[in-house]
């Protein structure tokens, strides 16, 4: 049986919850394989709205079992609190599973963060200030706490403090802040121990276990392709590896057991913090979209920047991640334009460039060269099938296929689970 990954083709924020939870009902396990809490999902169900920003979207499918895999950053109150916000709206939460593995987001880890980002001032890389950046820096430097470690005192103990006599330096000498006190970290970690401890097991056995009986598995992407720290828009990128690639990573499963790999697009584009968005719109059209797609950060709670399609992106994003889908969502948005601009390439110091630059200076120099698409007027949130759209809306899908380099095998045509065209089955 398959391993799938769905993960985000632009800059995150393409509707990866949708798309997760309308497969939860046909896998056996989801995955949340980087990212913490920084990452946001909402999904629709029926009447009801939900925000999850680090459980994986499968935890609304019942059948399903949630997994927060080793490479993801673990806030432990925040995770909590996510599981009694859940549990008091009857949703049952007791099939997660949580690595061990997974590195725990310390106090210290968001007091530097958010007091570095002050000191950047108008270098800053718009972090979302949850301590993502210096939990995965605390990982590369091997003094990171894991989740197992909340389960042995002392080797927590030393780890704190292995980790507080350099922040500790730098809190006291550079941003003249008080310094902080092991003991108290300590003690406030260990309160998370018992309450964790139903959840916590070795994930990585687990799932390759699962794989090994036949059982459907798939992996969750947080943020996007442009975000990752390799291969986005660096440094304007998260601290993990969204892209397929990281699912291997960050679950501990081999890449030969990956037999699909889903990209999330968002019909239009748009991006929450700062660095480089060439399609990006200041004018009526970036208004439109940002109130009709209702384009605001679910964790972040910040506007995010709106533009048009970016085919460069699209396609950068299948070269990057292998990917063999995507899904299309949001078409309904766009409904209403008499033409939709498309951006085919980037003019860059007067050359005509069709894939990404590489440069970090060109791509900061680069301007979007449209293609002009005819728009619809018609509402298509009732369409359930392909032949359903209006012709222009079914153009428009298929000039954004080609473009892209991938099939387009579902579309999004409103925010509920079953405002959803299925053009081919992703299992």
């Amino acid at each position: 049986m398959p391993a799938l990954v769905l993960l985000g083709a632009q800059w995150g924020d393409e509707g990866k919850g949708k798309a997760t939870d309308l497969l939860g009902g046909s896998v056996d396990y989801v995955v949340r394989y980087q990212g913490g809490n920084n990452a946001g999902h909402t999904v629709v169900v029926g009447d009801q709205k939900y925000a999850l920003h680090l459980l994986p979207s499968g935890i609304l499918s019942p059948g399903c079992t949630p997994v927060i895999g080793n490479g993801v950053v673990v806030d432990p109150s925040v995770l909590l609190s996510e599981l009694s916000g859940l549990n008091e709206r009857g949703v049952d939460t007791s099939k997660l599973l949580l690595s061990g593995n997974a590195h725990i987001i310390t106090p210290y880890n968001v007091t530097v963060d958010k007091v570095t980002e002050r000191f950047l001032g108008k270098r800053k890389i718009g972090t979302t200030g949850r301590g993502i950046g210096p939990t995965y820096a605390d990982k590369i430097n091997r003094v990171g706490i894991r989740v197992q470690d909340l389960y042995d005192e002392s080797i927590l103990t030393q780890k704190v403090e292995a980790a507080l006599d350099v922040k500790n330096q730098i809190l006291t000498k550079l941003y003249n802040r008080r310094a902080i006190a092991v003991d108290q970290v300590v003690e406030e970690l260990l309160t998370y121990a018992d309450k964790l401890a139903p959840y916590v097991t070795d994930t990585v056995l687990v799932l390759n276990q699962a794989l090994e009986d036949d059982k459907v598995v798939l992996f969750e992407g947080g943020q996007g392709t442009l975000l990752d720290i390799d291969h986005g828009t660096y440094p304007f990128v998260t601290s993990s590896n969204p892209t397929a690639g990281g699912a291997c990573t960050g679950a501990g499963v081999g890449p030969t057991k990956i037999s699909r790999v889903i990209g999330i697009l968002k019909a239009y584009t748009t991006r929450v913090g700062a660095g480089p968005f060439p399609t990006e719109l200041f004018d009526e059209d970036g208004e439109a979209l940002r109130r009709i797609g209702g384009e605001r950060g679910v964790t972040t709670g910040r506007d995010r920047r709106c533009g048009w399609f970016d085919a460069v992106i699209a396609r950068y994003a299948t070269r990057v991640n292998g990917l063999t889908d995507f899904f299309l969502t949001k078409l309904d948005v766009l409904t209403g334009w008499e033409q939709i601009p498309v951006c085919v390439a980037y003019e860059i110091d007067g050359r005509r460039v069709e894939e990404l630059p590489y440069s970090q200076s060109d791509f900061h120099h680069a301007k979007p060269v449209y293609e002009m698409l005819p728009g619809w007027s018609e509402d298509i949130s009732k369409a359930k099938t392909f032949a359903d759209l209006p012709k222009n809306a079914q153009d428009y899908v298929k000039a954004l296929e080609e473009m892209s380099g991938a099939p387009i095998s579902a579309i999004g045509v409103g925010p509920g689970r079953d405002e959803t065209i299925e053009i081919n089955s992703f299992l």
